[in-house]
Parts: structure tokens; sequence; C-alpha cells
């Protein structure tokens, strides 16, 4: 399922060489990347081939084996990631704010407006898939909550999390079952109707994307504003649930010293290893279950939607531990480098990773949507992989900030900060 979510940084301006930020900057710097991962279904169109890979036409096996293999390793688990780290950096930016003697509840109330409009300006401008709106949402309700003790924090957010979820995985079982009887040759009439009622929307919107994908650039920027105006605000009500309390287990895990050093390093390890094996066998066992019947478009929608929420959790939060206790050697490397200098332009670089695929992609472009399978996308994965590694060190060494985290920064100091080096 696209996403985007957590690449914004957690403080606007994160210093170098300080081994804190360093390792936040070094587990965004992952993220982004592996955001990619998720977000090239949805780039590449159409959308519904992120649900399966057999639709909207049928997939060789060879792209079903390269679905599978985002499915097992980044699918959810780089969501569950990203919102961790935006929830860290709301504790993270307030602290360094509230030591400087300033009121770090006001200005993370202006970064967060300003982050509001700046995803709203992305949507309209680039991409459906924005999701710094959301993040901006989420992060209001997340501040509210901040002075919360931290068990009464990770209790609110695992009964929100996995309460959400299995509602909805209870809401979507006449459809699993409806699905699994027309597999099988038992459907009813109603179970025939219900299913197609279901297909049916998933298809138009397909069709819609294959029209809208050709397109000129204003003809687009119209239909936005003309026909889906709050489409960032359906995002909202679909995915708060599940955002809003996984930055609050961020914003836990930072004050606990996940992030920091502050638990032993063997501690740490058995927890991440835990985590990140028990995410993987969830996801690998229903994967076990899907792949052999193709992925059957709405099991995968209510999956996806609902029912993988503890692995998706569990990876998430097993991939950040892992991340925490390689950094120490990780980070000198040349490639630990790199991921430290995108993930302190994570902003810019989320940015202009649409940039590129929307021009790449989109009839604007070089009109190439619906062109490609899930392993033909592997290639433009990489190549956004070596733009981000290769773009952010160069910028770093001229520039104090990225770009678009120069503008935020400014945008929230109210003065044009001094950006060169």
């Amino acid at each position: 399922m696209p996403a985007g979510q957590g690449l914004t940084q957690g403080v606007a301006g994160a210093v170098p060489g300080h081994p804190r930020l360093d390792t936040l900057d070094l587990i965004r710097g992952v993220a982004v990347l592996g955001i990619l991962t998720i977000n090239i279904g949805g780039f590449a169109g159409p959308m519904i081939a992120s649900t399966s890979p057999n639709l909207p036409w049928p997939a060789t096996r060879i792209d079903e084996a390269a679905f599978a293999f985002n499915f097992l390793l980044f699918e959810g688990k780089m969501r569950a990631l990203f919102s961790l780290l935006f929830g860290a950096g709301i504790v993270l930016f307030w602290e360094r704010a509230e030591a400087k003697g300033r009121d770090g509840d006001s200005l993370q109330l202006r970064r967060l407006g300003w982050l509001m409009l700046l995803g709203l300006l992305h949507y309209l401008l680039l991409w459906w898939g924005d999701i710094l709106f959301v993040y901006a949402v989420c992060g209001f309700a997340a501040l509210l909550l901040r002075p919360l003790g931290n068990a009464v924090l990770l209790t609110l957010a695992l009964l929100l999390y996995y309460g959400w979820h299995v509602w909805g995985m209870l809401d979507a079982a006449d459809v699993i079952a409806a699905e699994t009887a027309l597999r099988d040759h038992v459907a009813s009439p109603a179970q025939l109707r219900l299913v197609a009622d279901r297909i049916a929307p998933m298809h138009a919107w397909a069709a819609q994307e294959l029209r809208e994908a050709g397109f000129g650039y204003i003809e687009l920027l119209r239909v936005k504003l003309a026909e889906r105006p709050f489409w960032q605000v359906q995002m909202v009500s679909g995915v708060f649930s599940e955002t809003l309390p996984l930055m609050l287990i961020g914003m836990v895990c930072y004050r606990c010293g996940f992030f920091d050093g502050r638990l032993s390093r063997g501690r740490l390890l058995e927890i991440s290893l835990a985590c990140t094996l028990a995410g993987l066998v969830l996801t690998g066992l229903f994967l076990g279950w899907a792949w052999p019947r193709h992925f059957p478009p709405l099991t995968m929608n209510a999956a996806l939607v609902w029912g993988l929420a503890m692995p998706h959790l569990l990876g998430g939060c097993g991939y950040a531990g892992l991340l925490v206790l390689a950094a120490p050697r990780l980070a000198p490397t040349w490639l630990g480098r790199r991921l430290i200098a995108a993930g302190r332009m994570a902003f810019s670089n989320y940015v202009l990773t649409s940039l590129v695929m929307t021009f790449l992609f989109y009839g604007w472009g070089l009109g190439l949507f619906a062109r490609f399978g899930a392993l033909e996308q592997w290639l433009f994965v990489l190549g956004g992989w070596a733009l981000m590694l290769g773009w952010s060190p160069v910028w770093l060494r001229h520039f104090r900030r990225g770009p678009l985290e120069w503008l935020w920064r400014s945008l929230v100091e109210r003065r044009a900060l001094t950006n060169r080096l």
C-alpha cells in the first residue's frame, strides 16, 4: 500500500556529529529509502496493483514473487517505522525548544500547521499519495497527549491501534468469506453480489487512474481541485487510528531510551530480534496462504488495512531497534554517512521522489504509467535510492539543511534562516 509516513525530520536541522541525532537520521534515511519500495506501486500504477499484483491484469510468476518480497520485508513495516520516528521527533523537538527557553508546544503547533499546508501543496502539485497532511493532523493529537505518562500513552495507543484493526477485520469477515466461497465455487447469490459490489469500485478507480495518468499537468491539477478537494481529509479518516497510536508508541520509546542507548545493548537486541522475527513470521504465514491463491484482492485489502496490524507494528519496532544497534558501526562507513545525509534531508528526498516518479510515469512527463510489473519497478526503486544517497551528502557539504527542511524551519521561525555553511 502506498505510503509516505514519518519522513519528515523529527527536528528540523539536526546537528551532525551528535550520536543520538545521527542514529535517528540514519534510521530515517533507511525509512525514506524503504518507503519507496511501497510507494512505487502507486507511482507506477494503477493503485489497485498495490493490493494484488494480479489486478487489474494477471501477473507473471516473477512479478508475484517480487510483490511477495516487498510484502514480506517492507509493506506496513515502513509505515510503522516512519510513524514511530515522527512520534519520537515530537518529543525531541519539544525538549530542545524548552532547553533553549522557548515554548515547545507553540513552536510545535506552528511546525505542524506549516506541515499541513506543505502537505496540501504536495498533493495538489505532485502526488495523491501525500502523507504530510495526515502526519500534521495526527501530530496535533499526539502533541495534545504528550504530557501524559508513558503507561497511559502506551495503553491508549494499543487500545486504539488494536481496537480499530480488530473492528475492521470483524467488519470485513463477510467479504472475505464471500470471496473464499467464490474461489471454491460454492458462493451463494448474496455472496456473489457482495463480491461484485466490492470489486467494482476497485476496477472503476483503476480505470479512472489510467485515464487521468495521460492528463497534462494543469488538467490533473484541475481534477484534484474540482473533483477531489477533500482527498486528504478522507485519508486522515482512514489511517488516523493507525498513525496516531504509532506516533504515541514512538514517543514512549524515545522517553524510555530506545533510540539513544539508555537501554542495555543486550536487552535491546533481545527486543529487536524478537519483534523482527515475530513480524516476519506472522507476515510469512499469511503470505504462505495468499501467494498460492494469487493474492485474492478483497482478502488482501482487508489484510493490508486491518489484519496485519500486529506484524506491521512488531516489524517496525524490530527494524528500529536493529538499526539503533547497528548505528555505531554503520554510521562512520561510506553507506552510513549517506544514509544519515538522506535522513537529514528526508523531507526534501520524499518530495523529490514524488517529483521524479510522477515525471517518469504521468502524462505530463514520460508517460510510463501502468507499463511495468512489480519486478521491473525495482529498477526505479534502485534509481531512486541512488539519487537520494548521491545528492544528499553533496548538498549537505554546502548547506546546513535540505531545501525543504530550510523552508519549513524558516516558516516556523518567521524569518529566512542562513543555510550556507
